[in-house]
């Protein structure tokens, strides 16, 4: 079983990780909230323990409900164990009405903690074991505090459930795959893998006949079709199936098509909608980069920090993310600064 402390005292990670190995378990650690998320992106996990408080002097839980609000809004199911002080049962109560399984409270024995997971997490849904199941079961969730991208999670929260065609538009490398990961895993259909079809590719088509009826498909490019192939294409949509599609011009998708594949539009906003993101995820993409690469996760200085603000990043987050691995591979010492980054300078933003 995969379990995500997320917890500031690093005794207790220690502590916990030793008696999880013990018990069989994996055990992956977040530092606060943000780390936490990061981690969540990349994997799901079995079950989540979160501690409610992190900033120094905070005894209100109010860090920790707020990550625990987020995470059952991005999966109902999550299976999220909260721990909490002695004087914390007003806390856990709070949390427990808001979606956690379980609570704990300090100090704790860690067999008895070990049992609270292993009971709250058999009561989620197992995950199946088939490769479209695997496809379908990747972690969906949106990273991001800025208003632009709550907006868009938002959206995704109330269409998703719905079976109403949707059409991400926005930048190419903003996150539009992701978005539309997101809509189908908020979807009632999200236990079968989206069927991907880049509408570009003549025998990409073929998988138009391969979904079961209730599928959900992802389509690439509808709006690069001309009016001959997209009635053809409208012709060939299954009426009890949802489509999702990415388009550059949604404009150019025919009314008739549109009313199938685009009755709702979620635009995905650029990096320059949503500055104040940039250091989030830059440091997500650190993570896996560095993951991937096994070394530790990289420090950034003061004047790469202070470039995520002031530059164009081309290719939007994807662009950022491949700066960042490049970074990381060439840098030493842990460390990126601002001359391993090589992004466009954006006019008229210095020194704001």
């Amino acid at each position: 079983m995969s379990i995500l402390l997320v917890d500031d005292n690093p005794r207790i990670a220690e502590s916990l990780a030793i008696a999880i190995d013990l018990a069989g378990h994996r055990l992956d650690v977040a530092s606060g909230p943000e780390e936490g998320f990061s981690l969540l992106a990349a994997q799901r996990y079995d079950a989540i323990l979160l501690d409610l408080n992190y900033a120094a002097g905070r005894t209100d839980g109010a860090e920790g409900l707020a990550m625990l609000e987020r995470l059952l809004a991005d999966d109902p199911g999550a299976c999220i164990i909260v721990i909490t002080a002695h004087s914390g049962i007003k806390l856990a109560v709070a949390a427990m009405q808001a979606g956690a399984r379980d609570f704990v409270m300090k100090p704790w024995r860690n067999a008895e903690l070990i049992a609270k997971i292993e009971v709250a997490a058999r009561r989620r849904p197992v995950h199946p074991t088939t490769p479209e199941a695997a496809m379908a079961a990747e972690p969906a969730r949106l990273l991001g505090e800025s208003d632009a991208i709550e907006r868009v999670r938002s959206l995704v929260r109330r269409i998703g459930p719905t079976m109403a065609g949707v059409v991400v538009t926005g930048p190419s490398g903003a996150g539009r795959g992701l978005i539309a990961a997101a809509i189908h895993a908020a979807s009632t259909g999200s236990a079968r893998a989206m069927v991907r079809i880049d509408l570009r590719d003549p025998l990409a088509w073929d998988r138009l006949d391969q979904g079961t009826p209730g599928a959900t498909f992802l389509l690439r490019h509808p709006d690069r079709l001309d009016e001959v192939a997209q009635a053809r294409l409208l012709d060939r949509l299954g009426p009890e199936d949802r489509f999702i599609a990415i388009a550059d011009t949604p404009r150019a998708i025919s009314p008739a098509l549109a009313r199938r594949i685009a009755m709702v539009e979620i635009a995905a906003p650029a990096l320059v909608e949503r500055p104040a993101d940039i250091p989030l995820l830059a440091r997500h993409f650190a993570r896996i980069a560095a993951q991937r690469h096994g070394r530790p996760p990289p420090r950034f200085t003061p004047a790469a920090e202070a470039l995520f603000a002031h530059a164009l990043w081309p290719d939007e987050a994807r662009g950022l993310a491949a700066a960042i691995e490049r970074a990381l591979l060439l840098g030493e010492d842990g460390v990126i600064d601002a001359a391993l980054l090589t992004p466009a300078p954006v006019a008229g933003m210095a020194g704001t």
